[in-house]
């Protein structure tokens, strides 16, 4: 049948349900990409595991007559054609890279929920009023280029393409090369406008904490996400032999390290309840058993729900470096600034509204990761769905998430972009 989009009654809607075992299925196929022994996955940004996922998405969107295309900033969109193409898409999706011993989950479960859905609504023969678009942003992640959530930071302007482009990654591989050839392994692919307007976007993700599980609840109603800030570190101190330089004359890049971490651990990690605070990588130059430390690189992540407060302690990383680096130098590079966002409040109750539809229950929960969601927020009514993961655990093999939650969060998803595919009475705005 073609289901006109006026068409669409709620008897309809609430009869409607994504095929959870094709949606499970597609999870596990994708989490063969990238496997690791400890059964997760390693798919990095622009990595040759992640254009074999793309590969696979646009298979399957083409078997279920879907449009895949992409921008300059190496995001990848499949659209469930609308009747208005000019007109602002709705989109849904999250990322399909991981980190190096990731889950099968993080990530990679927005997308493959949002090509459910739009895979179950075109095999109803629907044709929505404007398109509805699963997007898989490019490194979201930023484990192989940092800083991460390239993609739609590009995209909503947040970063310059030119400085995307420019960041390299451990080996020296620049985003530039990495993202030539991920379209050159596509060269029939459209290309569309990079930042093109958006009605609104919806965002599936596993929690990556314990309170859903926690509360025996299926479904989060994600309110907003906390504010992140990053820094590079670089310490410099002098080299030394490690036999013969008295301790008075030394430059130990590594032992003013010490000073500067317990300080920040002390005065930033113990500031209140809320504070996330993680040094999280850490390189010793030249990292020799009888050399005196020349020079410790650290990354910094800082997160705080109150934007005032990560302000402050931002500052505050700066003051701490100076102050406790001497005889050595430290210099404070920022990274990331993404101060704390809420989401739409319509958008929240359709999300909850939802749940309750299909018997699941739901609560408001704030996100403490960073998701490509944030950078949707200023540009169109955007929100967030969770659903648990096992004692919370996410970024590790072990990472997972139940078959009835996956098809539960999805089914949601399904509800909510149900009124945007012309739901008649109580269509989206």
């Amino acid at each position: 049948m073609n289901a006109d989009a006026a068409t669409i009654t709620h008897a309809q809607q609430g009869a409607w349900r994504i095929d959870a075992t094709r949606l499970w299925d597609r999870l596990m196929a994708l989490a063969r990409i990238g496997a690791t022994p400890g059964g997760g996955v390693d798919r990095q940004a622009l990595s040759a595991e992640e254009i074999a996922s793309w590969r696979t998405m646009i298979d399957w969107a083409l078997q279920a007559g879907l449009e895949p295309s992409t921008d300059a900033a190496g995001n990848l969109f499949i659209a469930l054609p609308g009747t208005d193409r000019d007109a602002p898409p709705v989109l849904a999706g999250s990322h399909l890279d991981s980190q190096p011993g990731g889950g099968r989950f993080d990530g990679v479960y927005g997308v493959v929920a949002a090509l459910e859905v739009l895979t179950t609504l075109a095999q109803r023969g629907v044709r929505p009023p404007v398109d509805i678009v699963c997007v898989a942003w490019m490194n979201e992640e930023g484990s192989r280029f940092a800083p991460g959530m390239m993609g739609s930071e590009a995209f909503a302007g947040v970063r310059s393409l030119e400085a995307v482009r420019a960041v390299r990654d451990a080996q020296g591989v620049s985003v530039a090369d990495a993202l030539d050839a991920l379209h050159a392994a596509f060269p029939a692919l459209r290309r569309r406008t990079l930042g093109f307007p958006v009605k609104a976007y919806v965002e599936a993700h596993i929690e990556q904490g314990p309170l859903l599980e926690a509360q025996e609840h299926v479904i989060g109603v994600v309110t907003g996400i906390q504010g992140k800030k990053t820094f590079d570190i670089v310490i410099e101190g002098e080299r030394g032999h490690a036999g013969t330089l008295a301790m008075v004359y030394r430059r130990d890049a590594l032992e003013a390290f010490t000073r500067i971490a317990g300080a920040l651990y002390a005065e930033i990690g113990g500031y209140d309840e809320a504070v996330k605070f993680t040094i999280g990588r850490l390189q010793v130059e030249p990292n020799a058993p009888s050399v005196v430390p020349e020079r410790v690189t650290l990354r910094i992540d800082l997160r705080h729900p109150d934007n005032a407060v990560l302000s402050y302690l931002g500052e505050r990383i700066g003051m701490l470096c100076d102050t406790f680096a001497a005889p050595c130098e430290a210099a404070v590079t920022p990274l990331v600034d993404a101060p704390s966002n809420g989401f739409d409040p319509a958008l929240q109750q359709a999300i909850a509204q939802a749940a309750e539809s299909i018997g699941e229950l739901h609560m408001p929960i704030l996100s403490a990761a960073g998701h490509d969601a944030r950078h949707m927020a200023p540009l169109c009514p955007s929100a967030m769905i969770f659903i648990p993961c096992r004692d919370g655990v996410s970024h590790a093999e072990h990472e997972w998430a139940e078959p009835e939650h996956v098809a539960a969060g999805a089914n949601v998803l399904l509800r909510v972009l149900l009124p945007y595919a012309g739901a008649g009475e109580g269509a989206a705005p």
